[in-house]
């Protein structure tokens, strides 16, 4: 249907005349899932393919996504794409510190979830060796459709998460377990 807009749907809540009341995290995850802010971190092929996601037949832009900063400090969204060289890991780790709370981290293509076919010493085998990863798409390049659905996975994951969240246990352990204070 040419020209159709379509509008979210409202969280969970009670409606009546002239009133509207919800969770607050729903409000907030609604609000966050649908203004993703990406930094691409793109070494190699992958980002070749995430610049066909940006391009008009697949347009990233649908999904609430198209602002790209490249700069950590106005992003929530760190989309590695490509090899890491171990050299490179501490560079992404202050990247990803740099980025303020909260945060997620797709790791995009068979090198940066994997290391892809480069089992050598120089390379990072997955940057889940230095920093927590949320979604991951495989493929080597991955599709534009591919990123496409790794972005609906992340904001799926960013809409349903609490506000809380971030200080729970749990969360403070994990960041522990990557020596991130």
């Amino acid at each position: 249907m040419k020209g159709h807009i379509s509008m979210v749907d409202a969280p969970d809540g009670y409606t009546g005349e002239g009133f509207f009341t919800t969770k607050l995290s729903d409000v907030v995850g609604l609000a966050r899932k649908n203004s993703l802010w990406p930094l691409p971190f793109a070494t190699s092929c992958c980002g070749i393919e995430f610049m066909a996601t940006m391009g008009a037949h697949y347009d990233i832009g649908r999904f609430g996504a198209e602002r790209l900063a490249f700069t950590p400090r106005q992003c929530d969204l760190l989309m590695v794409m490509g090899t890491i060289a171990k050299k490179m890991g501490p560079i992404l780790k202050q990247v990803y510190l740099q980025m303020s709370e909260p945060r997620w981290v797709l790791a995009m293509g068979a090198c940066a979830s994997s290391g892809g076919i480069f089992d050598t010493y120089s390379v990072l085998q997955g940057i889940d060796q230095i920093i927590p990863v949320d979604v991951y798409i495989p493929g080597c390049p991955p599709r534009p459709e591919g990123v496409l659905e790794g972005i609906m996975s992340i904001q799926k994951l960013v809409g349903q998460e609490s506000i809380r969240r971030r200080n729970s246990e749990r969360y403070k352990e994990l960041m522990q377990s990557y020596y991130i204070q």
